[in-house]
């Protein structure tokens, strides 16, 4: 048996400290979420929201983002159509946290690994909002193809990005680059 720890104790590493910061992260999470009433949606999603409206108005659409009056989420109108809702699981946290987990784990130096993390964690929330304003347009031009926009590929989108980040940090700065 010792052998075996021995030999897998690289894998038996990385799976712990994924695992104890996926875990860790995702409990203060759900406490910052348990701190909001039932129907009430999260500061950071309706920050996400307030981003979107803005970035569409740069670009010249007639957009209102709003609270719903009864759900915990935020209503996306364009030129007076409802198009969307930006629901918690929007804000990319839970993204984050997976990114963060699996960096932590492949960690190399203590000061790339901090700043890796932070470039991360902004790039995949700048990237999260360009992704829902483009969703939201696309949606309206093509109303046709929502499943095939909204299901398939933006989930690719973000999910890609987060595996190029990776890539890039197993590669060029985490301890196992040698």
């Amino acid at each position: 048996m010792k052998k075996y720890l021995v030999q897998f104790k690289p894998f038996l590493i990385f799976v712990s400290i994924f695992f104890l910061t996926y875990i860790i992260l995702t409990i203060l999470y759900k406490f910052y979420l348990n701190s909001y009433q039932v129907n009430d949606l999260d500061d950071i999603s309706i920050f996400v929201g307030k981003n979107i409206e803005a970035l569409l108005r740069f670009f010249d659409y007639n957009v209102i983002v709003q609270k719903s009056s009864q759900n915990p989420w935020l209503e996306i109108i364009l030129n007076n159509l409802f198009l969307a809702r930006i629901i918690e699981g929007c804000n990319a946290v839970s993204v984050m946290i997976l990114f963060v987990s699996f960096v932590a784990a492949f960690s190399g130096k203590f000061k790339k690994t901090a700043l890796f993390i932070l470039f991360g964690i902004v790039s995949i929330y700048i990237l999260n909002v360009l992704r829902i304003a483009l969703l939201v347009v696309l949606l309206y031009k093509f109303p046709e193809n929502n499943k095939l926009i909204h299901d398939i590929i933006f989930p690719l989108i973000i999910y890609g990005y987060v595996f190029l980040l990776w890539i890039f940090w197993i590669n060029r700065f985490s301890k196992y680059a040698k």
